[in-house]
């Protein structure tokens, strides 16, 4: 089998920062086990597999080195930009999807891709695991959670750059990710975040688009306003453009969740397995 693969990184303007994605098109899913050994292959933070279903109609699957995952934002943008860029799709592309229903992607005339996520607000958590807080440096002032990962609320800007974990015990969270989350102090950005995922792909994600379908409504909320720029402040970094959309009763922070980013192509190649 010969398959064609793209790696772009993804929520940056620039080669070498955001976060890395390969992008595997097929006519025909490989088995699971070979769709996994080619993410460990790659060791990515993810691979997405996409299989056009009609016209500007794709099924997406996420590797990560470890598993196949529920949900990848940079991924999908990653893919987004190959169809746009690559592969002569144009306008709205709708995805279909294992676990996250469907996902609309567009392009705005600047070029920023704009994916179209579930709102993912985290909420209070009423039991806090041991091995959360003793896996963090710094204790968090508040500690949510949604399906994917704990939110752990820190005082300041500086605290979620000085942060060190325990990947061990973070590990012990599974299946649940953590990301740390403060205002951001510098005023380019409304808040800033990292993510650490020991259990399901790696010890810090570099970018991580999903968790921001549920930092952002969490932001929104405390900060009182819908459109929100993001920066995920690990050593690569990257730039995310929120905006949370009213639902229809009027609640905005159980609307839909808008988020967008640049990419850039790095390498073709083909893949023989």
């Amino acid at each position: 089998m010969q398959l064609e693969m793209f790696i772009c990184d993804a929520f940056t303007r620039n080669q070498f920062a955001g976060n890395s994605a390969a992008v595997v098109p097929v006519t025909e899913w490989p088995s699971e086990h070979i769709m996994q050994n080619i993410a460990i292959e790659n060791n990515l933070s993810e691979t997405a597999f996409v299989k056009k279903l009609a016209d500007n109609h794709y099924f997406i699957r996420w590797f990560s080195p470890l598993c196949e995952i529920d949900f990848c934002g940079h991924a999908t943008l990653a893919t987004s930009y190959v169809l746009f860029s690559q592969l002569g799709v144009s306008g709205t592309i709708t995805y279909s999807t294992e676990s996250v229903g469907e996902l609309t992607v567009t392009q705005n005339d600047a070029g920023r891709i704009v994916m179209d996520f579930p709102n993912k607000m985290p909420s209070e958590v009423n039991t806090i695991p041991a091995m959360l807080l003793e896996g963090l440096s710094i204790t968090p002032s508040e500690i949510l959670a949604n399906d994917q990962a704990y939110v752990a609320v820190l005082g300041s800007e500086q605290q979620v750059l000085d942060m060190v974990t325990d990947s061990e015990k973070l590990k012990q969270l599974y299946p649940l990710d953590v990301v740390v989350t403060a205002k951001a102090s510098n005023a380019d950005y409304d808040f800033v975040s990292r993510y650490f995922w020991p259990a399901n792909g790696g010890d810090e994600d570099p970018v991580t688009g999903s968790i921001h379908a549920g930092l952002a409504p969490f932001w929104a909320k405390r900060l009182g306003k819908h459109s929100l720029v993001a920066r995920q402040a690990s050593k690569r970094g990257g730039t995310l453009y929120c905006e949370v959309q009213p639902a229809e009763n009027g609640e905005s922070n159980l609307g839909r969740v808008t988020i967008a980013g640049d990419a850039v192509l790095y390498s073709k190649a083909q893949i023989f397995v």
